[in-house]
């Protein structure tokens, strides 16, 4: 299994700034292409291979869908999210689930509890306990039992790198990557995530979303669909309150982070930003890439601030302010 870039290869993205201090500093690298898919800019080594995490879902929930799972607005959204496990979230997740005539004890994703604190208080109350269809994958692995059901293929074995869906869903990342597969590893949710560089995550990410609904081509039709389903439902892509839907119902962004500092957003205009924070941080992932697009043109700084406001940017000390975490690229 190949490593991800070194330390040395690494350019500082962000700051947390306390009191003026800077306490600590996250490297990585990223990487903005334009409408076109030119590279604009590359910092750091965007071609050393990364675990995109979640940023894969986009092109898993494709997989699935061309494989036959039939989705379409929100149901389709919950497939390529990692969800905060809202009770909208699991009756999305559970009506896929039904279409695949089977239940939540088909789902091979861990038992988790919800992201959202509401949901999670609730539960706790209730004397319940953590459940799979409240885990954030769960929509993906939904529509994965979806394409199986649709084509007669074994539900218990899904997840294996030789299934039909996952060797199916492999040809559909390196048709979309441009690049042949080398190395796989298992995700937190027990998919198989792809190991791949940096700048071809940004190329399949452009791709998705570039792609029309009129194109000639199946796979980009459904990149289309999928890309409006997230922009017409931004609470799906990740919930209430959290920063991939807030950055899409403000901003009108296709915004997708995955674990360990992955982020990948693409900006109305096409404009497409990738990056991969080296220390696994996600706390910087957003704003970075929000910069990097208000640099390339893609988006108005003006805009961009405001929507900052609401993000979980301030550091506080006694109760109040009195820092940020702040982009340094």
């Amino acid at each position: 299994m190949p490593e991800t870039f070194a330390v040395t290869d690494a350019v500082e993205l962000a700051v947390v700034e306390r009191s003026g201090f800077v306490e600590s500093r996250h490297a990585g690298s990223a990487i903005v292409l334009d409408p076109d898919g030119g590279i604009v800019s590359a910092i750091g080594a965007v071609d050393a291979p990364i675990l995109p995490r979640s940023s894969l879902k986009p092109m898993q929930a494709l997989a699935s869908v061309t494989a036959g799972a039939s989705l379409e607005g929100a149901h389709l959204a919950v497939a390529t999210a990692s969800h905060s496990g809202t009770d909208r979230h699991v009756a999305l997740v559970t009506d896929i689930l039904n279409s695949a005539g089977v239940g939540e004890d088909a789902l091979l994703c861990p038992p988790a509890w919800p992201g959202d604190a509401a949901a999670r208080d609730e539960m706790t109350r209730e004397l319940i306990g953590p459940q799979r269809v409240r885990m954030n994958c769960s929509g993906k692995h939904a529509a994965m039992l979806l394409a199986c059901h649709a084509n007669g293929w074994d539900m218990a074995t899904y997840l294996d790198a030789q299934h039909p869906l996952q060797v199916h869903t492999r040809e559909v990342v390196e048709r979309l990557t441009g690049t042949k597969i080398t190395a796989t590893a298992t995700d937190g949710c027990g998919a198989p995530v792809h190991a791949m560089a940096l700048s071809a995550l940004a190329r399949a990410i452009h791709r998705i979303g570039a792609s029309s609904e009129r194109s000639p081509f199946a796979l980009h039709r459904t990149a289309g669909a999928l890309v409006r389903a997230v922009r017409e439902h931004p609470w799906v892509i990740q919930g209430p309150g959290q920063p991939d839907s807030i950055v899409t119902e403000r901003l009108g962004v296709f915004a997708k982070h995955g674990a360990e500092g992955v982020m990948a957003m693409v900006a109305p205009n096409g404009t497409t930003v990738v990056l991969k924070v080296l220390d696994g941080s996600n706390r910087v992932g957003v704003v970075t890439a929000l910069t990097l697009l208000v640099r390339a043109g893609a988006l108005q700084a003006a805009d961009v601030a405001r929507t900052l406001g609401e993000l979980p940017l301030t550091v506080t000390g006694g109760g109040r302010d009195v820092g940020v975490i702040r982009p340094t690229v």
